[in-house]
């Protein structure tokens, strides 16, 4: 028996559904109507695709998408003043902006001035740490995926032990903190982690976020465990001249050990766009004094 599929791209599907219902309620009992501002500066091909799906998905769910489209020669105080005004439109209830940013931008000032209300990709340094402390911030939408994932597939997480091998600000410390919310006993693991399969084989719950393409092997998983490949990697493909994705996992050997096993692509990816609508949606009803909606 191989190992169980987590499938993100139905989960995802199904997720996106119950946002709408809810998004659809929130008019017709508030009369509000979820706005997401998402920012793109250059012309990177990459950042292209996710902005148009990001607001093909939006305006799907029946929020208003707001897109910003500016020239990667724009100055750092010009993004600054676009920011400031997205900040005060109260038709705008999350802002992202898409990285890369253009290396004469710094990505820390320019995400330091979303308002952390606003900031549905949760990097800001106080959703950061309201996270670390057990407060309800905006968290960012790669872990939060990730979580739904895990306990849509096992139920309660408490007292499983589980292994982050990656340690960004963006997955490897948030998911951290997530599974420690959850009553995971967790590790963090990096590329300076001494005996570095030994500790994954440790875990109940793998969750690999390096980038470095199947690095992850068969016998670094505990025969049984949950394994959550966040890596998406593109690598030479059979024929010459394609390419393929793969991620931080050796998929077909990891499924012949792991009970259950997100694929790439089709896991993770998926999740990302559904649940930065979860925070469009989240944030809305918290900048209007509501409970976010159970989804």
């Amino acid at each position: 028996m191989g190992a169980a599929l987590i499938d993100g791209k139905a989960f995802a599907a199904t997720l996106r559904g119950r946002v709408a219902a809810a998004v659809t309620r929130l008019k017709a009992q508030h009369g509000l109507t979820p706005g997401l501002a998402v920012v793109l500066v250059g012309e990177d091909p990459a950042s292209q695709v996710y902005v148009r799906n990001k607001g093909r998905e939006t305006v799907a769910a029946g929020m208003a998408s707001f897109e910003h489209r500016l020239t990667a020669e724009i100055s750092e105080a010009d993004l600054l003043e676009l920011i400031a005004q997205l900040n005060a439109d109260v038709a705008v209830h999350g802002i992202l902006v898409q990285l890369p940013l253009p290396k004469h931008i710094r990505d820390e000032t320019v995400l330091a001035a979303i308002d952390p209300a606003k900031d549905v990709d949760g990097f800001h340094v106080i959703n950061a740490g309201l996270l670390a402390v057990g407060g309800h911030g905006m968290v960012p939408c790669t872990p939060l995926g990730c979580l739904m994932l895990l306990k849509d597939h096992l139920g309660d997480l408490s007292g499983r032990e589980a292994v982050v091998v990656g340690r960004s600000n963006i997955v490897g410390k948030p998911m951290a903190q997530l599974l420690i919310a959850e009553n995971c006993t967790v590790t963090v693991a990096h590329s300076r982690t001494r005996d570095l399969p030994d500790v994954c084989r440790r875990a109940d719950i793998l969750v690999a976020a390096v980038g470095r393409p199947e690095m992850i092997r068969a016998d670094w998983i505990k025969p049984g465990a949950v394994v959550v490949d966040v890596g998406i990697n593109r690598v030479p493909g059979l024929e010459p001249g394609k390419t393929r994705l793969v991620g931080d996992v050796a998929f077909d050997e990891a499924c012949k050990v792991a009970g259950a096993i997100t694929p790439v692509p089709g896991g993770v990816g998926p999740m990302t766009i559904a649940c930065l609508l979860v925070n469009c949606l989240t944030a809305c009803a918290r900048q209007n004094g509501l409970d976010a909606p159970e989804l």
